[in-house]
């Protein structure tokens, strides 16, 4: 596996990634890493890698677009000094377009999204091991649906930031689609977009999966 022994990986995002965790960072005991998919990526490593001590903080603040990160970027990232770093955003940067499309200047347009994405990787990067960069998504099979289709775009967009900087890319529509196949959206979000305990799973199986997570703890 990519993580090593005592390394610190910081998860930040969106309510995805915040999902009740404590404030102002997401670590410790009685639930304060949240209960989402970080909490199941920290229960699987230490069920499974014990070993490693790997040390999981959740810093997730829920509403946050890319221009939230980019304000709290040096307290919540450079500050904690992470080995790893995984950055999950962009739901509200297309949602905000979708649910209040009247009120702009709440929008982030592709264009800001993904030069800030960039900006923000580029200043954590000489600090880091690793780096892994995670797609928004949307709940919804139809890929026609424009909500659906913008959030491809970001998801895109995300692809091409960690190709630039050679980071892990965990395409979490991919992993959704795959769920999709057999589940009505509903049964996994009343809202397309806040999952429930199954949908945090494909999320934390897609994290997993990419830094080369194995249930014999010896890859």
């Amino acid at each position: 596996m990519k993580l090593q022994k005592h390394d610190k990986l910081v998860m930040i995002g969106d309510s995805i990634t915040d999902c009740g965790r404590a404030k102002p960072v997401g670590e410790g005991l009685f639930e304060a890493i949240g209960k989402g998919y970080v909490a199941q990526i920290d229960a699987l490593l230490g069920a499974v890698y014990p070993e490693l001590a790997v040390r999981v903080v959740n810093v997730g603040t829920s509403g946050n677009t890319v221009r939230d990160l980019k304000e709290r970027w040096q307290t919540d990232v450079i500050d904690l000094k992470p080995d790893w770093l995984s950055v999950m955003i962009g739901i509200n940067d297309v949602w905000r377009q979708y649910d209040l499309p009247r009120q702009s200047e709440k929008h982030v347009l592709i264009e800001e999204y993904e030069a800030t994405l960039d900006e923000l990787v580029r200043s954590a990067k000489p600090q880091l091991k690793g780096l892994v960069l995670m797609t928004p998504f949307y709940i919804e099979p139809n890929a026609n649906d424009a909500m659906r289709a913008t959030m491809d775009r970001y998801g895109q967009a995300v692809k091409k930031v960690a190709a630039a900087h050679g980071a892990i890319f965990v395409d979490t529509q991919a992993a959704m689609n795959r769920v999709l196949e057999h589940l009505y959206p509903a049964s996994l979000a009343w809202d397309r977009v806040h999952p429930n305990q199954v949908g945090h799973m494909v999320l934390a199986r897609a994290f997993l999966d990419s830094v080369g997570f194995a249930w014999t703890g010896q890859a």
